[in-house]
């Protein structure tokens, strides 16, 4: 699909995607409760809010991740380019593959480094030794590990740091060139100067991808994100420029959130 969203009546960014009265149930307990939010494109959209309040429910919701719980069912529409990702003749493994995601732990195969990245070309079914090569190194690139990677691509993706894993695990939902990534806590579990260089790599690649990264951290969410939206109890509280978020929010929710009286 190409990127075919709107242009805001101010002149602002196209919608990627958008969230349209969508609900998540797990069994009796709805997680997410008639949420609506455009995702802009090219930018970074930081989901934040305590624990439990829906934001990584609803990010799953996004690629369809959701369909792989059991009891999980799912309502609204999620549009990707225009068209419902929830349609009947949508193949929700295209979703992903458009929509990748990388989770708060990292979770690189018991594969070499090379492999690790290789893997979603494999699956989607390149054959051609030169185009994996190229797009692993491309890949690795942009997730910022090719210099230190470059020459063992051959040893195991676990030899890797923590650090290390997570932006392997970047640059393989990378290599297969999504639209848009989705990135839940991918630093909740590094230590300061990893976290620094994920953070650095969110701030590069959104010049070339849609971002949505669900972050405890409001710092983070300050430092990497353009737009801020505030979940509470499953319900979308409020959605704005970052900036205006955290300075002037318009809910005294999101207030007593970001000034630390709850959460």
């Amino acid at each position: 699909m190409t990127d075919t969203g709107i242009v805001g009546e101010d002149g602002g960014a196209r919608v990627k995607m958008r969230a349209l009265g969508l609900s998540v149930r797990y069994g009796p307990q709805e997680a997410v409760k008639d949420v609506s939010l455009d995702v802009p494109s090219k930018q970074v959209l930081a989901l934040i809010g305590p624990s439990g309040c829906g934001k990584s429910t609803f990010l799953r919701a996004l690629n369809r991740m959701n369909d792989m719980v059991e009891g999980a069912r799912t309502s609204g529409e999620v549009m990707l380019d225009g068209r419902n990702i929830y349609e009947a003749a949508v193949d929700p493994v295209l979703v992903r593959r458009q929509v990748g995601m990388v989770f708060q732990k990292s979770n690189p195969f018991p594969k070499s480094i090379f492999e690790n990245v290789a893997f979603g070309l494999r699956i989607a079914g390149v054959r051609d030794p030169r185009t994996i090569v190229t797009a692993v190194e491309r890949a690795l690139r942009q997730a910022a590990l090719w210099d230190e990677v470059k020459d063992r691509l051959q040893e195991s993706g676990l030899s890797l740091s923590g650090g290390q894993q997570q932006r392997l695990c970047i640059a393989r939902a990378l290599a297969v060139e999504p639209d848009v990534l989705l990135m839940d806590e991918p630093a909740s579990a590094l230590d300061p100067i990893a976290t620094a260089k994920i953070e650095d790599l969110v701030s590069e690649l959104h010049e070339e991808l849609t971002i949505v990264i669900v972050t405890h951290n409001m710092q983070q969410a300050a430092r990497v994100s353009h737009q801020t939206a505030f979940f509470y109890m499953g319900k979308l509280v409020e959605v704005g420029d970052t900036s205006a978020i955290f300075t002037k929010p318009r809910e005294q929710q999101t207030e007593d959130y970001i000034t630390g009286r709850f959460g």
